[in-house]
């Protein structure tokens, strides 16, 4: 099982699409927050604002980069 999420700066206000090979993102956040994370450590805290868990890795990588297209951000824009 792998999953995808969405996060949200409490900060800037600005989104994080990420992707784990763990069905339970609680840990990723936990990096995110802690400032372990390269491209998320300005924009600390983070809350969790969506998660999908999908079957495997690969899956969840191609959601993640839909995600991160044009029409993916669209897509969030219009349900977060």
């Amino acid at each position: 099982m792998a999953c995808i999420y969405i996060l949200r700066s409490q900060i800037t206000l600005k989104n994080y699409i990420g992707s784990s090979h763990l069905d339970d993102p609680k840990e990723r956040i936990r990096r995110h927050n802690s400032g372990l994370v390269r491209s998320t450590k300005h924009g600390v805290p983070w809350e969790l604002i969506h998660v999908e868990v999908l079957d495997n890795y690969i899956t969840a990588r191609k959601r993640e980069l839909f995600l991160k297209s044009g029409k993916g951000r669209e897509w969030i824009k219009s349900n977060f």
